[in-house]
């Protein structure tokens, strides 16, 4: 996880701090403090491979990073169009950042579609390196070029690379039995090796990793091996290439400890089990596969050793149905989906309220109405979470705020719904899900123990002395129902969708149970122990930004870059939506203005608004990718300014 302590990132362009000269012709170092780069190509053209092990080097090497993984949602749009270009966007330093980056340094475009789709992002003078072999004269019409961006002086501002990638790739793979086509898969490892030369990467782990990955087919990794050294020589080489840069490693940002590179959807997987050995409870996952969501199911497949059974589910309400079943059965019980998933499931949740079992609900949120946008990001379920069930049927709502915090947002929506028995909602989101961060691998002692006591004999006595169970009998501090194993002697009981009779679970229709029933269960969401809010406010400042979910990012780099420049700002982040932390509503008295950037229309200060009569102002974008710093920072100034 990244500090919090103050620092230039992500407040200005990337700073040299130190150039080498080396004698004999050899090519100059560049020191910087920080570079972002994208990848660019056709769907096919590997760039999420390239710019993971990209990432996974620079991860080993100790900078601190972030990623911003940029998908089509077409499942193969046609080759060399702009719907069908898929991006990859890395950000590292040697100090603490916290989002992938506003604008790039580096694009690597492997046609003319990427370069097309990117070139607008790119500041001037950055640097373009693209494979001349696609820039063809049809390629070229097909995304609207009339001349050829290289040739005409459109690029003029910035430092192009022209380099055959193509070319250069298949000539290096010359010696082994490939068809062209074959060789020409292995361009992308072509650019990731040079990349690696341009930026002193590692190389070791990714040459390990192609022969893991293709150890089935030698010759392929072989080939990959080959063509990833080339890259390498080919910077080392050339002309085009005069300066090399280093970023050294981030050695002040983190605490002392282990770590690796994790993505969210990695890390919140990692979490469920780690909660369900912490609660001492076989883990069961009901799911359906759903975009950004089906990362987690593939992911908890791989771990039967820890105890977890994964059911992929013929569509999202058997899913739940399973999980609720599951739940009941004794398990830490678990279902996996996005929004519109969501919906489908929204009966069943309701039924796991009613019931009182515990259950988890993880909604990675996309862009929507509908299936909207599958592969894009947005936080716009707040309210479907809050409210999106018939009926008076409150669940808690926990968000994480950054990839490696999914881990321990799993652990506190486990140890809220076995403690007080009830479903609970995870709200994470696609750049969460995709992005990654370097992550802390905790201490086991550090984590929380979730251990639970199962119903084991009666609980009640009736006036005739009589000792029986009753299923809806409250423990006095959490309200929370026991929970009775399904063949344990003499405590069986009813389920059911039908309103329960207070104490006893008996079928009820009467108006007095049924309101008192309603009021019980907001009690006991009501009363849910969550930490205060914290609130960073090192100036006494008049103006307070509050945020949730994946915004912590943008939102911590434009409080520091407003704060740099004389600005007094508050930034306060929620991870609990429901209940609320008890001392919200005294720290948004304490502010003049509040300010609430959302990737919605405004659902959070809705319910800010509501709730405490603040008038809370909206900063809110919906375009399917998270918040640039820059512009957050901008309107944030303006906020303050007014």
């Amino acid at each position: 996880m990244t500090s919090q302590v103050s620092s230039p990132a992500e407040q200005a362009d990337a700073t040299v701090v130190g150039e080498q000269r080396k004698p004999g012709g050899a090519k100059d170092v560049r020191r910087l403090d920080r570079v972002i780069i994208r990848f660019a190509g056709d769907s096919g053209d590997g760039m999420q491979l390239t710019g993971d092990r990209f990432t996974s080097e620079t991860a080993s090497f100790g900078n601190d990073l972030s990623t911003l993984p940029n998908f089509p949602a077409e499942i193969r749009a046609p080759a060399g169009t702009l719907p069908g270009v898929s991006s990859f966007q890395l950000h590292f330093a040697d100090h603490d950042i916290l989002t992938p980056g506003d604008a790039p340094n580096v694009l690597v475009a492997m046609n003319p579609a990427a370069l097309k789709a990117n070139i607008g992002d790119l500041p001037r003078g950055a640097e373009i390196i693209v494979n001349t072999d696609e820039f063809t004269k049809r390629a070229l019409q097909k995304v609207g070029y009339a001349a050829s961006p290289l040739e005409d002086g459109s690029l003029d501002g910035y430092h192009l690379h022209p380099v055959p990638l193509t070319t250069l790739t298949v000539e290096a793979l010359k010696e082994f039995d490939l068809s062209r086509k074959e060789a020409e898969r292995s361009k992308n490892m072509f650019a990731l090796g040079l990349l690696s030369w341009m930026y002193h990467r590692p190389t070791e782990g990714t040459e390990k990793f192609l022969n893991s990955k293709f150890a089935k087919k030698p010759e392929i990794a072989a080939a990959n091996i080959a063509a990833f050294r080339a890259g390498w020589n080919f910077g080392e080489t050339t002309e085009d290439f005069a300066v090399s840069y280093e970023v050294a490693p981030a050695a002040k940002a983190f605490p002392v400890g282990t770590y690796r590179n994790i993505s969210g959807n990695l890390a919140l997987a990692y979490g469920l089990v780690a909660a369900s050995q912490q609660a001492d409870l076989p883990l069961f996952l009901g799911s359906y596969p759903i975009t950004p969501a089906s990362d987690i199911l593939h992911e908890l497949s791989k771990h039967k050793n820890f105890g977890v059974r994964t059911f992929q589910a013929e569509d999202e309400i058997a899913g739940i149905g399973a999980a609720l079943g599951a739940a009941f059965g004794g398990s830490l019980a678990v279902t996996t989906t996005s929004g519109p998933g969501v919906a489908l499931k929204s009966e069943t949740i309701g039924l796991a309220v009613s019931l009182e079992l515990p259950l988890l609900v993880v909604d990675i949120q996309r862009g929507g109405p509908s299936t909207g946008l599958p592969t894009k990001t947005e936080q716009a379920d707040l309210l479907q979470a809050m409210y999106g069930r018939n009926g008076e049927a409150p669940v808690p709502v926990v968000a994480p705020k950054t990839p490696a915090d999914c881990f321990d947002a799993a652990l506190e929506a486990a140890r809220i719904a076995l403690t007080y028995r009830t479903p609970v909602i995870l709200l994470s989101d696609g750049y969460l899900a995709n992005g990654s961060e370097p992550w802390r691998i905790p201490d086991l002692d550090e984590l929380p123990d979730l251990r639970v006591r199962f119903a084991t004999g009666p609980n009640h006595t009736l006036d005739d002395g009589t000792e029986v169970f009753w299923p809806y009998k409250r423990d006095p501090q959490t309200l929370a129902r026991p929970w009775a194993i399904p063949g344990t002697p003499g405590l069986e009981h009813r389920i059911g969708g039908i309103e329960k009779q207070d104490g006893t679970g008996n079928i009820s229709y009467d108006p007095a149970n049924h309101d008192f029933m309603v009021r019980i269960r907001q009690s006991k969401i009501d009363g849910i122990d969550v930490p205060d809010v914290e609130v960073d406010d090192p100036d006494e400042a008049r103006t307070l930004v509050l945020g949730w979910g994946s915004t912590y990012g943008p939102i911590t780099a434009a409080v520091r870059r407003l704060r740099a420049a004389g600005e007094a700002v508050a930034q306060a982040h929620l991870r609990h939506l429901n209940p609320f932390p008890r001392n919200l509503g005294e720290v948004l008295e304490r502010y003049d203005k509040v300010v609430i950037p959302e990737m919605n229309l405004g659902q959070l200060a809705t319910l800010v608004r509501a709730r405490y009569l603040v008038d809370a102002h909206s900063y809110n974008q919906v375009n399917g990718m998270p918040f640039k710093a820059e512009q957050l920072a901008a309107a944030l100034k303006e906020a303050i300014d007014d």
